[in-house]
């Protein structure tokens, strides 16, 4: 039963949330100065000819009536036409989607077999002193290191000398894996730096926590195998706040893929959601913000089921305070 109320309070919050998302995209489109009249036909055009592009695309409705009709359709599967294109929103999302999500997933993948690794093996080498300083100076410059800055550069050397990985020429994984993976790691790289650094740094501080905790001091006084210890001890106990913080940096990593998308010409769904922004292709960008909405709500609900698989106790606190 407390299961079931759990899952009713997430689905309910869920679906209160993407409500409030989808109000406020909504919203802010219309509040931005020009509209999709004034966009498209340009600031010479005559208020006769806005009249009629916007009856034709209903825009000349209230921003009640827009919204409810627009809301109907989405609740159907419906996400609208695109104006620009005049091909169904939903087909447009669904055919950039693989791109942006072989970017995320390749980039936490990166970030979850480095930077636990590195974090874990850092804690381990930290000094009462104040040891690892090397390593917390470069966790840190790579949290702060902006991607359309790292990116420039990765774009600029690969561009100029020949060393064996191309910038941009995407290609379908099915129609050549060779060439996408050619095409897909340096992005992946370059997205994943900031993962991969905040994920060393929260497993380092995760696993110093752990090491001084009574248990593991019992693990060692019985004589167990450091690898024992690490294995059973100290890595199932630091596992849950980079859980959490992974689920972050995915959601996280869908809007840095913006820049990345851009910077190296993928057709993904950030760069088209971008454009569709300056076009005021209404119909896109709402769905594509409802969309990451989805999936960063998503993934916390993962994450909180992973995180009551690891440790059972916080599972059933969270149970409880569901009630």
């Amino acid at each position: 039963m407390r299961l079931f109320l759990w899952w009713l309070r997430r689905a309910v919050s869920a679906v209160a949330t993407l409500a409030g998302v989808s109000i406020l995209v909504f919203l802010a489109l219309r509040a931005m100065p020009g509209g999709f009249a004034e966009t498209i036909l340009g600031p010479f055009a005559s208020a006769e000819q806005q009249r009629e592009l916007a009856e034709r695309y209903g825009l000349d409705d209230s921003a009640f009536v827009q919204y409810w009709r627009w809301l109907q359709a989405a609740i159907g599967g419906d996400f609208g036409t695109s104006m620009i294109s005049r091909e169904p929103v939903a087909s447009e999302l669904g055919a950039r989607l693989p791109v942006t999500g072989q970017l995320a997933v390749m980039a936490v993948l990166t970030a979850l077999f480095i930077g636990v690794p590195l974090g874990v093996l850092t804690a381990l080498r930290a000094r009462p002193d104040g040891g690892g300083a090397l390593g917390r100076l470069v966790s840190g410059l790579g949290v702060s290191l902006p991607e359309f800055v790292l990116g420039s550069i990765v774009v600029f050397v690969f561009s100029r000398y020949a060393l064996g990985l191309s910038v941009g020429g995407y290609v379908p994984f099915a129609d050549d894996p060779a060439g996408n993976l050619t095409a897909m790691i340096l992005p992946a790289a370059v997205l994943s730096v900031f993962a991969i650094s905040a994920t060393a740094r929260t497993t380092r501080d995760a696993v110093l926590n752990v090491l001084v905790e009574p248990y593991v001091t019992a693990a060692v006084a019985r004589g167990e195998s450091p690898a024992f210890i690490i294995r059973h001890h100290i890595l199932r106990n630091a596992a849950t706040p980079v859980v959490v913080l992974l689920s972050t940096i995915t959601a996280y990593l869908l809007g840095g893929a913006i820049i990345v998308e851009y910077l190296f010409n993928l057709p993904g769904i950030g760069s088209y959601v971008v454009q569709a922004v300056g076009r005021r292709d209404y119909a896109v960008v709402q769905a594509g913000v409802l969309l990451a909405a989805t999936v960063f709500i998503a993934l916390n609900v993962i994450a909180d089921l992973v995180v009551g698989l690891i440790d059972p106790r916080l599972g059933v606190t969270a149970e409880g305070r569901s009630m």
